[in-house]
C-alpha cells in the first residue's frame, strides 16, 4: 500500500513508511551533520544534502507526513509556530493589506501589528467567527492575506472556513488558518477551502511538551509558497534534525492521543457546565456553545481538547482554583499528554481577558482523575 492511500492513523503510526534503507531500522535515523561530502568529481554524494541550513532528511519525512495528513501539496517545518506565521506574513509587500481575526493568540496579534506598522501594511482586525462581519471587511478592498484561528485561543470561537474562503476570494486574498487547537486529526482546513494551514507543532502534533516547532501546509504550490520556501532556506529557518526526529516520533501516537484527549475534554466540559461555582464554559463541543453546529460539521471527530471556563467570583477566586489543582500543571501551552491550567489574565491583562477565566488543556490522563482534581479545586 502506498502511504498516500493510508488512513491517518496508519500514516502516523508508520511515520509515512519511514524505514532506514541502510540499516533496515523501522525508526528513521538522525543525521546531525551540518555539511556533506562530494566525490572526486566534486559531485554531491547526495544531491539533496549539501549543507544543513536549507533542510535535513528527517524534517523532509515529517513534512511529507504532515502534507499528506492535511491533504496538501507540500509542507514546510519551522523552528516554532511563530516562525511559521512570520514566514507567511513576510510575503506581504509594503503597502499591502491583511485582515486578521480578533481575539486570537496574543503573540500572533502582537507580532502582526508590529510587523505591519514597520512595513506600512494596513491591518484590519475583525471577529472572523461572525461571517457577516468578515465578509463586510473583505468587501472594503483588495487584501493579501486573511488570517483566522479556529477554534480560537482562548475564546474557543469557531470560524466557518468555507465561508471565510469565499470572503477572502472577494478581495483577492489568500486564506490562512491557524488550526493548532483542532489538530489535523479533527479538521482539515485545506479541504474546506483554505489556501494555507498553520500548526504550532509544539502543541498536540508533538504532544510531549519537548519540541518547539511550526508547520505551514499549502493546498497548491503557488508563487507565494515558493517565496516562503526560498526565504526559509536562505534565512536558515528550518527545524533541526533532532527536533524533527522528536516531532516525527511524537506524531506516531497523535491519533491515539487526540482521541483520548477529546473524550476527556467532553466529559470535563459537561462536569464544569453543571458545577455551581462555574459561571460559564467556553467549549464548542457543548450544545450551549453558539457555534456548536458549525463545530460539529467542521470537526466531526470532536471539538478538541482546549477549553476555558469562568469561575464565579473575582480574580482571587480564579487564582485560588488554579492554585489548588494537583494534576493540572500551572503552565503555558496546550496539546500535551499532561493537563495544564492557565490564568490567562495574568499573562495578557491588557487584552480584555476576564480576570475569572481559566484556560485548560486537557491531557491523556484518566477523565475521572481529572474531574476529581477540578472538583476538589472548585470545592464540591
Amino acid at each position: 500500500m502506498e502511504f498516500e492511500d493510508m488512513k491517518p492513523e496508519t500514516l502516523l503510526a508508520q511515520a509515512g513508511g519511514a524505514i532506514d534503507q541502510q540499516s533496515g531500522g523501522v525508526v528513521p535515523p538522525i543525521q546531525p551533520a551540518t555539511t556533506f561530502a562530494r566525490d572526486e568529481n566534486y559531485n554531491p554524494l547526495n544531491e539533496n544534502n549539501i549543507y544543513a541550513r536549507p533542510h535535513n532528511d528527517v524534517a523532509r519525512q515529517a513534512e511529507a507526513v504532515l502534507a499528506q495528513l492535511e491533504g496538501g501539496a507540500a509542507a514546510l517545518l519551522f523552528p516554532s509556530g511563530m516562525a511559521a506565521i512570520t514566514a507567511l506574513f513576510r510575503t506581504v509587500p509594503t503597502g499591502g493589506r491583511v485582515i486578521v481575526q480578533s481575539g486570537i493568540y496574543w503573540n500572533t496579534t502582537k507580532w502582526i501589528r508590529d510587523f505591519c506598522e514597520r512595513r506600512q501594511i494596513v491591518i484590519n482586525e475583525v471577529d472572523a467567527s461572525d461571517t457577516a462581519a468578515l465578509t463586510a471587511e473583505c468587501a472594503k478592498g483588495p487584501a493579501n492575506v486573511v488570517w483566522v484561528e479556529t477554534p480560537s485561543n482562548p475564546w474557543l470561537k469557531v470560524t466557518d472556513v468555507t465561508a471565510a474562503k469565499k470572503a477572502a476570494e472577494s478581495c483577492g486574498a489568500l486564506l490562512a488558518v491557524d488550526s493548532t487547537a483542532a489538530s489535523p486529526i479533527l479538521t482539515n482546513p485545506l479541504k474546506l477551502g483554505a489556501d494555507i494551514v498553520m500548526h504550532s507543532t509544539t502543541k498536540v502534533i508533538n504532544g510531549h511538551s519537548d519540541v518547539l516547532g511550526g508547520v505551514l501546509v499549502c493546498k497548491e504550490v503557488t508563487p507565494v509558497w515558493e517565496e516562503i520556501e526560498v526565504d526559509r532556506a536562505s534565512a536558515g529557518a528550518v527545524m533541526g534534525p533532532f527536533e524533527a526526529w522528536l516531532l516525527l516520533r511524537g506524531m506516531r501516537t497523535m491519533a491515539l492521543r487526540v482521541e483520548r484527549m477529546v473524550d476527556n475534554a467532553m466529559k470535563i466540559a459537561r462536569f464544569l457546565e453543571d458545577h455551581p461555582k462555574v459561571d460559564s464554559v467556553l467549549f464548542p463541543g457543548l450544545e450551549s456553545h453558539p457555534q456548536h453546529d458549525l463545530a460539529t460539521a467542521q470537526m466531526p471527530g470532536g471539538a478538541g481538547f482546549l477549553m476555558s471556563f469562568l469561575v464565579k467570583g473575582d480574580k482571587e477566586a480564579a487564582l485560588q482554583v488554579a492554585g489548588k489543582m494537583k494534576l493540572f500543571h500551572r503552565a503555558t501551552s496546550l496539546g500535551g499528554v499532561e493537563s495544564l491550567v492557565e490564568h490567562r489574565h495574568t499573562i495578557e491583562p491588557h487584552t480584555g481577558i476576564p480576570e475569572t477565566l481559566l484556560r485548560i488543556s486537557v491531557g491523556a490522563e484518566h477523565a475521572e482523575d481529572l474531574i476529581a482534581d477540578l472538583g476538589q479545586a472548585l470545592g464540591q
